[in-house]
């Protein structure tokens, strides 16, 4: 929802739940007082009117930021109020694995919350903590070894640049039997693309590109 709202906060989650979209991404990050806070960047500079890590900050401190139109930082468990869409919230290492674990245990999200990362390690940590969870291999720069990864982290789904993607990867993958979602989907050129590749999904900054396919966002 970055193309039309601040990005991860409560109302760019309500407007894509609003827009009718299956599932909405998150990005979570730990403050350093522990919190769950929803946030792409490893630092508040970009998306805030703050500076510095969010290690380095404690909840109350990004708390205090905007972050957009007045908006706050949100923490995971507001999303989880402010929508009921299905959610997809990547984690950045193994201690937000851990943290996301306990969250999910105590409100029975597995079946609600699909957890996605780059980090093969942060996907097995959860798989490890949370039995049945559905799991996402995020690649950037990646190449066929994604796949084995993929396999080897437990993972179901593998999200996938899609400027990188190519039909070896999409075979290797089917093979596999892994679902494939392409990011981020936000032209026609790329929608082209997901269908003539069948795949299983995409993510989009763009709501409106629903009225032609079905994506999360």
């Amino acid at each position: 929802m970055m193309g039309v709202e601040p990005e991860n906060t409560l109302r760019s989650f309500v407007a894509a739940q609003q827009a009718g979209l299956d599932v909405i991404e998150l990005d979570l990050h730990l403050s350093k007082d522990g919190a769950l806070v929803v946030m792409h960047d490893t630092d508040v500079d970009r998306t805030t009117d703050g500076s510095g890590p969010i290690a380095e900050k404690t909840l109350a401190e990004l708390r205090a930021l905007d972050a957009g139109k007045g908006e706050r930082v949100p923490v995971f468990e507001e999303v989880l109020e402010a929508v009921t869409a299905p959610l997809q919230a990547e984690i950045k290492d193994v201690a937000a694995a851990r943290a996301l674990a306990e969250v999910m245990q105590r409100r029975d999200l597995v079946s609600r919350v699909e957890v996605s990362s780059f980090h093969d390690e942060a996907i097995a940590e959860i798989a490890r903590l949370l039995p049945g969870v559905r799991t996402a291999l995020i690649g950037s720069r990646y190449g066929l070894d994604i796949v084995e990864r993929a396999v080897e982290a437990g993972a179901e789904t593998v999200c996938l640049n899609i400027r990188r993607l190519t039909l070896e990867v999409v075979e290797e993958a089917r093979k596999a039997d892994l679902r494939i979602i392409g990011w981020v989907v936000n032209t026609q050129d790329h929608l082209r693309l997901v269908r003539a590749l069948q795949l299983d999904g995409a993510t989009t900054d763009y709501p409106e590109i629903k009225r032609t396919g079905r994506f999360t966002a």
